[in-house]
């Protein structure tokens, strides 16, 4: 999208699209910034996966919820960045003990983590409509981001999918059934899915109204879909990149 800069004069100039010229200039920016984008503390940085499943990814994190998460970064869309983002998120709830260890090692010993919903960041300048439709019928917690460079001081960032939790206002999502591959594989238990109602129930009915008018004037700070409702087991979150309210 075009942006213009306004001078003191009201004159309007258009700030030119930018691109990092590597793409570890764009992961550097990110990780020094990464709790004010995207809500989540840094754990470790070109994290190796050892020998068996061999990789190293870009990003581990915690994020404002205690979820263990990974994040990948590209320059420019690759039809890979799925299935490789797939393959670390196998390899982490495989390898539970040594993120603990690396995120105490990093974040301190009482850090709460929270392995009901680990998730996957992936952070591109652009993504294909069949993106967003794979990691949707993937059913994995699974967000797609879009960045753009303006210039050398400006910097847009957009989720143009975040992994549902508590369906938007006027959306519905549909749930995703999985076959295991073996019938004799044992049947790993789902991940806890919280809703408004479980906040809602055996609430006053004054408590509810005071609920939905915050809940209305919180969705009237930004556009259709910018903010993000998700309900967690504790509390019901509204996010703009991150948690805000």
């Amino acid at each position: 999208m075009p942006l213009y800069r306004i001078d003191p004069q009201q004159k309007t100039v258009q700030v030119k699209p930018a691109n990092f010229s590597r793409e570890r200039d764009l992961q550097k920016l990110f990780e020094a910034n990464l709790e004010s984008l995207l809500g989540v503390r840094l754990v470790a940085s070109e994290f190796t996966t050892g020998d068996r499943q061999r990789g190293r990814i870009d990003n581990l994190g915690l994020d404002q919820d205690g979820y263990p998460t990974i994040i990948e970064y590209k320059k420019i869309n690759k039809e890979n960045i799925i299935n490789q983002g797939l393959f670390y998120m196998d390899w982490l709830v495989d390898h539970k003990g040594d993120f603990d260890l690396s995120a105490q090692k990093a974040l301190g010993n009482e850090i709460k983590i929270d392995w009901s919903r680990p998730r996957l960041l992936l952070v591109a300048e652009s993504f294909s409509d069949y993106d967003q439709y794979a990691v949707n019928r993937i059913g994995a917690n699974i967000d797609l981001w879009t960045y753009r460079l303006y210039g050398d001081d400006l910097l847009y960032l957009h989720a143009i999918y975040e992994a549902p939790g508590q369906p938007a206002r006027g959306k519905t999502v549909t749930p995703v059934v999985t076959v295991p591959i073996e019938e004799a594989e044992a049947e790993k238990p789902e991940a806890p899915v919280y809703t408004l109602d479980d906040h809602l129930a055996r609430k006053s009915k004054e408590t509810q109204e005071l609920f939905q008018a915050l809940r209305e004037r919180i969705f009237a700070l930004g556009e259709p879909s910018e903010i993000v409702e998700k309900a967690n087991k504790m509390y019901v979150g509204y996010k703009h990149g991150k948690n805000f309210c």
